[in-house]
């Protein structure tokens, strides 16, 4: 996929401000500082496009960007700051789990993961919730270019940890945003995903739903 135009649309908080056309949206999602940022600029080509919060977890938001004017991109904010709260779907930022269970549109989402880090219980905890909505799931492990033999381990352990949980294990990418890698693997999944039957909004990337 060739990237021609990506545009900042609008900013929301609930499904009212939400873009009305029904264009096909693929959604990002991750902790704070997972590199969501620096992966939608690498991914656009366009340095800046995403900006990252001073303050993890503040934002609320659901960000939209239109690309090449035929889809959109989601930036939803992070998840894991609700402090306090016992419900799984106050786990994390309500936007984006009202975004996640509701939005037609939404055509995959990509959970970005530390590859940097052995499982997280927040990020598998997340998984397990995502499960349950209707849309299929791929995950992207940033950073890959820090000591490779360690996020080899910790992507291997990460998979072992999902099947641990009796989670489908979704499509695997690799990311670099100082390195530029993955770039093209993302969004070659994402074209598959325009093709012919992009009609079908919600759960049409490639792999078993997760």
């Amino acid at each position: 996929m060739n990237i021609t135009t990506a545009v900042f649309e609008t900013s929301a908080v609930a499904e009212q401000s939400y873009p009305l056309t029904p264009l096909p949206e693929f959604a990002f999602i991750g902790r704070s500082n997972v590199g969501k940022s620096s992966l939608i600029n690498m991914l656009t080509r366009r340095k800046g496009l995403a900006k990252v919060s001073g303050t993890p977890g503040k934002t609320r938001l659901v960000n939209f960007f239109l690309i090449n004017g035929t889809w959109r991109l989601v930036d939803l904010p992070g998840y894991g700051f609700a402090a306090g709260s016992k419900q799984d779907r106050a786990a994390f930022n309500t936007s984006a789990a009202d975004y996640l269970e509701h939005r037609p549109n939404l055509a995959g989402v990509f959970v970005l993961i530390d590859s940097r880090l052995p499982p997280q219980r927040l990020d598998l905890h997340f998984l397990g919730w995502l499960a349950t909505c209707s849309v299929r799931s791929a995950l992207v492990f940033t950073k890959t270019d820090k000591e490779p033999r360690r996020v080899r381990a910790n992507v291997a352990a990460f998979t072992e940890s999902l099947a641990e949980a009796r989670l489908s294990v979704p499509d695997i990418f690799l990311s670099s945003a100082t390195k530029q890698t993955g770039r093209s693997e993302i969004l070659r999944a994402v074209d598959q995903a325009l093709g012919p039957q992009a009609t079908h909004m919600r759960g049409f990337l490639p792999g078993d739903r997760t």
